[in-house]
């Protein structure tokens, strides 16, 4: 009989449950003991939902971050955190957040401790907390959380399965603080893991997923050694371990994947679909083989048939040894299609959320363990979904496709390089050194949401809602220029989300109500759904950016998302390459930014957050995906004159290893993500010079922490050591809707302060 599993479900609630108890217990309004017990209803009812399982997963449920789980687990939480922090709870949450629950309220904080750094999780668009390690760093055991867990699991009668983060991993995702080598802990930890193994085995516990996902990625030789070195340690362990990889092939680490002392390996079938028969070959016969043969990163139904077909003789081969599961954990997709009550039911009847794909995992082992007659009613049901969906003539437009095809590669190109254009460009503007800007949103306060839910609802109509997003926006542009900000933003108050609020407005796209998935923290997105070609019918935000720019005599940027972020922020469709999605997108965006220059913006500045989110895992691989992704830039900016100025923006990844694929944007300014990492992207700029702007972010939107002034001047004289003073702005670190507005006065006043008081130090340097 085939054995079917889980790697992990979602943990924010089918109705966000986790992220308004989390809020509300970091504004005071909830004690710890309220939050845990949100936290106890929430994995009974995740165990209900995959009681049909042979074995349930453990461990996966957090609070804000399994990396950061983990780091309590081993005892590794920054010390700037454990030395202020009063109690385990509040050191967690300094280290999330930089600021403690009791404090959030306070004018002045008490707890002005800076969070740890946060960067995306492999190619994903969930965000880690960065482990961090020193010479002084040392392991222990701390498995309280996830052995209480375990017993909540076993008590509710389920079969459990914990989940921890490998060592090696783990290792591979932190960064040294101080230059150790990072792989000179490894004895210290994996004997601290050897104990919490230990544990699991004196509770009761057969199996434990250990989930190493680095090796999807490539490995030297050392790396690879530690983890022969690890799991040959681990090895002695009673319990019975299923190593765990996802998000890609194992390509050259295939043969050390199926060698390593563990009992299981975990393969992820849906990426890596042509190594399956490989690992079959490889795998000693006293292993089992878990295939993750449901998508987990996407939310189209699977082809059971297909997956029938490729996978029977696998299990008349394996018999027993053969388990089943999604490719990766479901955090990476919406709850419940069935909650879903004004999605298209045409696109509706082709998607599969993180319940049914539970669902569709059930069906494959009936399937195999008692024949396909058994479940022939729900594969037909499948199969005419299938159908459905590669005959709609909602997917394909002619027009759009022969637009794509009939594309100059000279329309990426702008008319003059760089320093001809900003000289042009600083004529018009007449910027002063240092500008000053936001990276475009603005605090989304209750009566903004309130608003857009009634025209949503059609309780009020656009004119009446056009007249509260003026206000708004008039309220915006006022507080900008009382900081005397250089050049301004109209606040986004009309923009639900960076992405769907595109997205509404193009061809292509369908919508969930409730299709939430967490990006950090209490932070959840509602990523569209690209269920077909792409073109915009008409402008989407020239007529908020003309009226906004009509208040002021100072610039106000127009604000768009660029084609990569629009792309690897979606749901996308699979049935042709996401270069070709993302060309069409490219394309929509052309057509505003040529819109909005001819209203009269004078800077447009266009968004690609997740440019390296979108990176492949491995390197050999990298060029091919930066070719597309910065030609579909290019081709979304480049059509303007000279003297338009264009931005972007990007945050929260590594970027110095892509550092020339982001100059060959050719953005005339970019505004990116570094305080946070303590201006480490800045290293780069000793070998590399960058030829265009930049405004390197100097305060951590994130964290509610408020900067100080000296702060902000210490990061732009680290700045002004790689960068030309001609070619630096000062800015945040990323847009400013998730503070409160008590919050972004006073972080703002610092940095313009902090900009003037450089630039008066420019002056004494002249």
């Amino acid at each position: 009989m085939v054995t079917t599993h889980n790697l992990g479900y979602p943990r924010i609630g089918s109705r966000r449950e986790l992220k308004f108890a989390l809020e509300a217990y970091w504004r005071g309004e909830k004690d710890l003991d309220m939050l845990t017990h949100t936290g106890e209803v929430l994995r009974a009812q995740n165990w209900q939902k995959q009681a049909a399982l042979d074995l349930v997963p453990v461990g996966d449920f957090s609070f804000y971050d399994h990396v950061l789980d983990t780091s309590v687990m081993v005892s590794n939480l920054p010390a700037r955190a454990q030395q202020t922090a009063s109690t385990p709870w509040q050191a967690y949450f300094l280290a999330a957040r930089g600021r403690d629950a009791a404090s959030d309220n306070e004018q002045h904080c008490r707890h002005n401790v800076a969070a740890a750094e946060m960067t995306k999780w492999f190619d994903t668009n969930y965000h880690y907390l960065v482990p961090e390690f020193s010479e002084a760093t040392r392991f222990e055991a701390n498995a309280e959380l996830l052995l209480s867990q375990l017993a909540e699991a076993c008590a509710q009668g389920h079969n459990a399965k914990p989940v921890i983060l490998g060592p090696v991993s783990y290792l591979w995702l932190g960064k040294s603080k101080d230059n150790t080598d990072k792989l000179a802990l490894l004895d210290d930890l994996v004997a601290c893991y050897a104990q919490i193994l230990d544990q699991l085995a004196n509770a009761g516990v057969e199996w434990v997923q250990i989930d190493e996902p680095v090796l999807v990625t490539e490995l030297d030789a050392q790396w690879t050694h530690a983890l022969n070195q690890a799991y040959f340690s681990l090895s002695k362990s009673p319990v019975k371990t299923l190593l765990t990889t996802y998000f890609g092939p194992l390509r050259d680490n295939l043969q050390l994947a199926c060698e390593l002392p563990v009992s299981g390996l975990h393969l992820d079938a849906v990426n890596a679909a042509d190594e399956i028969n490989k690992v079959v070959d490889w795998l000693p016969s006293t292993k089992v083989l878990s295939l993750g043969i449901i998508n987990g990163r996407n939310i189209w139904r699977s082809h059971l048939t297909e997956i029938l077909d490729r996978i029977e003789p696998i299990h008349q081969r394996l018999q027993d040894r053969l388990w089943i599961a999604p490719s990766c954990s479901l955090l990476h997709v919406p709850i419940d299609l069935q909650l879903e009550q004004k999605l298209d039911p045409e696109i509706k009847f082709w998607l599969a959320f993180a319940d049914q794909k539970l669902d569709e995992l059930s069906i494959i082992a009936s399937a195999l363990n008692h024949g396909r007659d058994s479940v022939a009613e729900a594969l037909a049901d499948n199969a005419r979904a299938i159908s459905s969906r590669q005959q709609s003539s909602r997917v394909n437009n002619l027009a759009v496709k022969q637009r794509c095809e009939q594309l100059e590669p000279v329309l990426a190109e702008r008319q003059s390089p760089y320093a001809a254009r900003a000289d042009i460009q600083q004529q018009k503007l007449k910027l002063p050194a240092f500008p000053t800007t936001t990276i475009g949103s603005f605090p989304q306060t209750a009566d903004i949401r309130r608003t857009r839910k009634l025209y949503r609802d059609g309780a009020i109509d656009f004119a009446e809602y056009q007249q509260d997003m003026h206000r708004e926006i008039n309220l915006a542009i006022k507080f900008q220029e009382q900081l005397d900000l250089d050049v301004l933003v109209h606040g986004e108050a009309e923009r639900n989300d960076m992405v769907e609020y595109f997205g509404s407005q193009l061809d292509g796209y369908a919508f969930s109500e409730l299709g939430w998935v967490q990006s950090y923290g209490s932070r959840c997105v509602k990523p569209p759904i690209i269920f077909g070609d792409i073109q915009r019918p008409k402008t989407m935000t020239v007529d908020w950016i003309r009226y906004a720019q009509s208040l002021t005599q100072r610039p106000v940027k127009g604000m768009l998302t660029g084609p990569v972020t629009m792309l690897n922020w979606s749901f996308v469709r699979d049935d042709q390459p996401r270069s070709e999605t993302c060309l069409q997108l490219a394309l929509a965006i052309r057509d505003e930014v040529l819109d909005l220059e001819k209203a009269g913006t004078q800077i447009i500045q266009i968004d690609e957050a997740a440019l390296r989110e979108g990176l492949p895992l491995r390197r050999s691989d990298w060029q091919s995906y930066l070719d597309w992704a910065v030609f579909s830039f290019k081709l979304s900016a480049n059509g303007v004159r000279d003297e338009t100025q264009i931005h972007t923006h990007m945050c929260y990844s590594e970027f110095n290893d892509i550092i020339e694929a982001i100059a060959a944007m050719d953005a005339d300014v970019i505004t990116i993500e570094t305080s946070r990492s303590d201006m480490e992207l800045l290293d780069v700029f000793r070998d590399f010079e960058y030829p265009n702007a930049i405004g390197p972010g100097v305060y951590d939107i994130h964290s509610p922490n408020t900067p100080e002034v000296s702060q902000i001047i210490d990061l732009m004289t680290l700045a002004a050591q790689r960068i030309p003073n001609e070619r630096l702005w000062i800015n945040p670190d990323c847009g400013l809707k998730t503070r409160r507005w008590e919050e972004v006065h006073p972080a703002l006043a610092a940095m313009v302060e902090a900009a003037k008081s450089c630039r008066q130090q420019l002056v004494k340097a002249a």
